[in-house]
């Protein structure tokens, strides 16, 4: 008998992926902050994990985690305070959706490290 340890993790297991590559654009964001025209963009989490876990072929992911950007469905994000250069990036907002998301991998950090010290402690027999 084997253990699956990608059924085990549950959805975590995309979820860290997906938030992993959610810190890459926000982190680009934040990087062009001065850069004039640069739009801000960001991963809808929701309906991605949804069409991860689902198998939804329309976000472009299939079912598995495809995590070329490229292959994602990126959202432009919509300024609260346009600038006149055309940048729509807002450190502030950027800055609170990253350290949002840093929270979020945490959390299912966690989740998964305490489903797996449950398999470890089921396999010693405690």
């Amino acid at each position: 008998m084997s253990i699956d340890f990608s059924k085990a993790a549950g959805v975590h297991d995309d979820a860290l992926r997906l938030r992993a590559e959610r810190t890459k654009v926000l982190a680009s964001n934040v990087a062009n902050v001065s850069t004039p025209g640069y739009q801000a963009r960001d991963i809808d989490f929701a309906a991605s994990l949804r069409a991860a876990v689902g198998g939804d072929a329309g976000d472009g992911f299939g079912g598995d985690l495809a995590l070329d950007t490229g292959a994602q469905d990126l959202r432009y994000r919509v300024p609260y305070h346009p600038s006149q250069d055309g940048n729509t990036v807002e450190l502030g907002v950027e800055q609170a959706a990253f350290a949002q998301n840093a929270l979020d991998f945490q959390t299912s950090l966690t989740f998964v490290n305490m489903k797996l010290k449950g398999l470890a402690k089921a396999i010693n027999g405690q």
